[in-house]
């Protein structure tokens, strides 16, 4: 399989949300996908896509060891590793459809058949009041899951303490934390993305102040690097019956063994889309085995990474439920028509049409290309 070209499209899906994606072509006239969305940074991964396909047009497909390598220490950060991890994905998909079977048939199989799933509800929530987070919860609870994640601190971040429209917005962080929890009950799963907005010591304080709300995990509460002090919130948050998450955002393997020796988290959440692909994803997971740590992948974007992450999950062992987003738009159902995309009762059956299962609808795609945002929705600096 002589790959032919490397194409990248972004897609506009909502009016602040792009999903962006990397087909590769081979002259056996096979299409492998893979999913490269990075909020914001839809020119540079453009650019990237380009450069790669300079690189490996005319490159044998199933060479995946030597084109799809990840080097930590090579230059382009998160868009280079991102448009790279899309890019192994796609070649596992080709090498799917090539073979006939689907992509987890060649990691070893599945481990089971269907794969638990909790609901991001946070782009589907609108307003971002605490009522509107309360009624996205029950809107996820009606389609049958049952377990419930929100990020409810934008626009706040630590280094503006000291202004006092922070205080403000930490109380309604918990405020939005406390509504959702009372929509869904005691008996379901809350969990809390803090996605890097507190200093150790405001985070320890959220740890106490929102350990009444039984939470699950609490994710990404202090800047990724700083390992004595996540081990340390580790601590308080296990002290108090929840878990502490994170590390959505790394590249390999070796960005994830400090974490691992450090003993920082108790869950990983590598993600399909800039981890590396499915290899690094299962060396980190295996890795994670040997301390005792849970794999949840972060999963919150579009069809592509979910049909992924999707394969991967089915080869985990110590795997806890798998992101989704959740009523932000229908176009994830229908963007990628394949195999079914759908869940129902808070788990999605693994797929088994050949390679990935799903592939783009590129006249749907086309008909809404991405479009950059002037004002993000969210603080840009962290998302």
């Amino acid at each position: 399989m002589l790959i032919t070209a490397v194409e990248f499209h972004g897609v506009a899906v909502t009016p602040r949300t792009n999903w962006c994606f990397l087909l590769v072509r081979t002259a056996d006239g096979l299409t492998g996908l893979g999913e490269c969305t990075l909020a914001n940074q839809e020119a540079p991964l453009a650019a990237e896509a380009a450069r790669l396909a300079g690189r490996v047009t005319g490159a044998d497909a199933g060479a995946r060891n030597r084109l799809a390598r990840l080097l930590p220490h090579a230059p382009g950060g998160l868009v280079a590793q991102t448009v790279l991890s899309a890019f192994e994905g796609a070649l596992w998909d080709l090498a799917g459809q090539e073979a006939g079977k689907p992509i987890h048939a060649l990691l070893g199989g599945a481990l089971r058949p269907r794969i638990p799933l909790y609901a991001n509800i946070n782009r589907g929530t609108n307003p971002r009041t605490s009522e509107g987070f309360a009624a996205a919860a029950r809107r996820a609870l009606a389609a049958g899951f049952t377990a419930i994640k929100l990020a409810p601190f934008d626009p706040i971040i630590w280094e503006d303490a000291a202004d006092p429209a922070w205080r403000e917005g930490y109380a309604q962080g918990l405020a939005r934390i406390a509504a959702v929890r009372a929509a869904i009950g005691s008996d379901h799963a809350l969990m809390v993305d803090a996605h890097w907005r507190f200093s150790p010591g405001g985070a320890a304080s959220l740890i106490r102040d929102v350990a009444e709300q039984n939470l699950f995990w609490l994710e990404c509460p202090v800047a990724e690097a700083n390992h004595a002090e996540i081990r340390r919130l580790r601590s308080m948050a296990n002290d108090r019956g929840m878990r502490l998450a994170g590390a959505e955002s790394l590249s390999g393997l070796a960005a994830y063994r400090p974490l691992i020796e450090a003993g920082c988290y108790d869950v990983l959440m590598p993600d399909m889309k800039h981890c590396g692909g499915h290899e690094e994803m299962r060396r980190i997971a295996a890795l994670a085995l040997t301390a005792g740590v849970e794999i949840a992948p972060h999963n919150p974007t579009g069809p592509g990474c979910h049909a992924h992450s999707l394969h991967a999950c089915a080869t985990l062992p110590n795997l806890l439920p798998l992101e989704v987003q959740f009523g932000e738009t229908e176009r994830f159902f229908t963007l990628c028509p394949g195999a079914a995309l759908g869940f129902a009762d808070a788990a999605a059956l693994v797929p088994h049409a050949p390679g990935l299962g799903v592939a783009l609808d590129e006249e749907s795609a086309a008909a809404t290309p991405w479009q950059a945002q002037a004002t993000p929705w969210l603080d840009p600096r962290l998302g």
